[in-house]
């Protein structure tokens, strides 16, 4: 292997050794503890040390570094003290998780480390969040992304480095071509004889390096830094090595070629730049021998505090309450200065409020720039606020949301428009696996608003008229708004960009130029989890949200008779459960009404916590009203049908005689 010092010093590349060797002896110790089981799991890098190393050598500690679980290199270069590391792997309270992920799952603000979730894909996105943070800082720092070559194949890739191209994002897109995905070799898993090819393809600069050099890649990287300071773009390196290991330890590696495995065996990364720096006079025997006892003795007293650390206990009102970041709402009033408004211009105006307010808010979306949006809501925001806080996005809403999460990561507050709910099912991993469960895993903000446009009644058919809060409902980690009227909606928007936690904000189409209410021109907040108490009656209760609001109070203008508690919901998570309690416990009756399909839709969960809490109250069934459990149609006949606007009242009526 031909070394290639340049200009640095024997102090640095002394400095190398000792970052190189570091992890190396972590692993051996590793791969006996494993052994004596007192591991359960571990992934090994060993032979992919000189990447992850040369990497972390080469960042500023305030840079941010997305590793995978193979890139121990990072962690240690990093200065995480070991003991923190064991205890993390042990799943102990000094780790990073509580206890509730494990071994690298995790990220540490401290650090500047952002872990991996099991997915592999998202992180490039979240990548490109934090650099767009830095780009739009003007700090001139730089953001480094591990992924593998089997995780080539995902589409967060191409949509991450989409978007890092057209954003001209500075980031360091780093592929360990490793040879296997697991079990897969390469050449099952792509066709192109180098993936740093795939830069042509996004206009983007790439490179080959041989990933376990450890000199060329520190060099390498040095000057790719320098350069991309001074002209901010993303760069794709392909790193050439081999993972001498299993997947994990458990899986082996007999499907790989004994003549393979001989041919990686003599580059191995530490052995042969010890070689070298001793063949050169810069690294002693008695400085190597030294080195390695200092080593292992900080492994072997870090390991002992870990050992010696009591395992987790768990406490039922810590996992509870860790679910999301804790906010106290602080309310803002509204002036008595009112306007008459629509559905959507109380959007419009409540974003562009909020957009005057956060400094740091960014609103990201397809044509939401000069063309204003699909709805023509953010008409006017690109002239205002400009095009850096104002981003057309390409077609790619996995990336987009990842995006927005390393916004929240490097300290900018997102809103991500989806053109329709429908389309974010190609968004949906993101949402409810890295926005979701970040606070959960490693007490990390998700400080995001996904705007969805949604509903029946405008005769669009399957793809978009969905209204699928349900999706999003029952995720652990996730608000969901879905207001009726213009004055709930600022209120409740404002409210929901303030908030740290990510929100789901449902908007019926239907209503956007069709609802018409008196609401104050100036900024206001309304708390998350309230419902609103529209109609007040003793017969029954009627639970509504979105447009289903709006035809209950058709239905009951039309029976004037009918004394009924109508609850507008407004928030669907947190749910206001204590007055849904309240309402069933007056009436004895209660009837849910959703436009989504009945079955899995929350109404059935409302249904059934009515059951267990209001059970003695109730003086009938419970009742649900919803769509057909088919999709949605287009044609007008059939979606009338499909929808429940005509079986409302019938249902209404046979309840109230039961």
């Amino acid at each position: 292997m031909d070394f290639d010092k340049k200009n640095l010093s024997d102090e640095t590349l002394l400095d190398l050794y000792k970052r190189i060797l570091k992890p190396r002896l972590i692993e051996e110790k590793m791969l006996i503890l494993i052994r004596q089981g007192k591991v359960s799991k571990w992934f090994s890098g060993i032979g992919q040390e000189a990447i992850s190393v040369g990497v972390t050598a080469v960042l500023d500690p305030d840079e941010y570094i997305l590793p995978m679980h193979r890139n121990l290199g990072v962690f240690t270069g990093r200065n995480i003290p070991l003991y923190r590391l064991f205890s993390q792997w042990q799943g102990k309270a000094s780790g990073f998780t509580k206890g509730r992920d494990r071994s690298f799952h995790f990220g540490t603000q401290q650090y500047k480390i952002i872990g991996m979730i099991s997915h592999l894909g998202p992180q490039l996105g979240v990548a490109d969040g934090i650099a767009l943070a830095n780009k739009l800082k003007k700090n001139g720092k730089v953001t480094a992304v591990f992924t593998g070559e089997g995780a080539t194949s995902e589409g967060d890739f191409h949509e991450a480095l989409n978007i890092a191209s057209v954003w001209e994002l500075p980031v360091l897109f780093i592929i360990e071509n490793n040879g296997y995905g697991l079990s897969t070799p390469t050449n099952e898993q792509y066709r192109c004889e180098n993936l740093a090819d795939k830069g042509k393809g996004y206009g983007m600069e790439s490179h080959i390096v041989d990933g376990n050099n450890i000199l060329e890649v520190y060099n390498l990287l040095s000057d790719l830094k320098k350069s991309i300071q001074e002209n901010p773009r993303p760069v794709l390196l392909e790193f050439k090595t081999f993972r001498m290991r299993g997947h994990e330890e458990a899986s082996g590696t007999k499907y790989v070629p004994q003549e393979l495995m001989d041919l990686w065996a003599i580059k191995d990364p530490v052995d042969n730049y010890r070689k070298y720096l001793k063949e050169n006079g810069i690294l002693s025997d008695d400085f190597d021998a030294s080195l390695r006892t200092e080593i292992k003795a900080e492994i072997d007293e870090s390991l002992a505090l870990a050992n010696a650390e009591p395992a987790i206990e768990a406490s039922l009102s810590e996992e509870l309450n860790d679910v999301y970041k804790p906010y106290k709402y602080q309310e803002v009033k509204q002036k008595v200065k009112n306007e008459n408004i629509r559905f959507i211009d109380a959007i419009s105006t409540s974003l562009k409020q909020s957009m005057e307010r956060h400094g740091n808010l960014v609103i990201m979306g397809q044509d939401i720039a000069e063309y204003g949006g699909a709805f023509k809501i953010t008409d006017g925001f690109l002239k205002q606020f400009g095009k850096d806080r104002v981003r057309n996005t390409p077609i790619c809403e996995s990336a987009v949301v990842s995006a927005a999460m390393g916004l929240s990561i490097n300290g900018y507050k997102a809103i991500v428009e989806m053109q329709f709910a429908d389309f974010v099912s190609t968004g949906f991993n993101p949402i409810v696996n890295l926005l979701a469960k970040s606070y959960y895993r490693w007490l990390e903000k998700a400080d995001v608003v996904v705007r969805m446009p949604c509903g029946g009644g405008t005769q669009a058919g399957p793809f978009h008229s969905q209204t699928n809060e349900a999706w999003f409902t029952k995720t652990p980690g996730l608000k969901v708004v879905y207001p009726a009227f213009p004055y709930d909606t600022k209120g409740l928007l404002n409210e929901s960009i303030n908030d740290p936690n990510p929100v789901l904000f449902f908007e019926h189409k239907q209503l956007y130029r069709s609802v018409y209410q008196d609401v104050p021109k100036d900024y206001y907040t309304l708390p998350l989890g309230k419902a609103a108490l529209l109609k007040e009656g003793s017969d029954i209760t009627i639970i509504a949200f979105g447009a289903t609001v709006h035809w209950a109070l058709e239905t009951l203008q039309k029976n004037l008779d009918i004394s009924a508690d109508l609850l507008d919901l407004r928030t669907l998570q947190p749910l206001d459960t204590e007055a849904i309690i309240a309402s069933v416990k007056k009436t004895g009756r209660v009837i849910i009404y959703q436009e989504d399909s009945l079955f899995g839709g929350i109404a059935s969960d409302i249904s059934a916590m009515i059951m267990e809490e209001c059970f003695k109250y109730l003086d009938a069934p419970v009742k649900r009203v919803a769509s057909l459990d088919s999709p949605i149609p287009f044609t007008k006949a059939l979606e009338d049908q499909y929808l429940p606007k005509g079986r409302f009242e019938k249902e209404l009526l046979e309840l109230l005689a039961y």
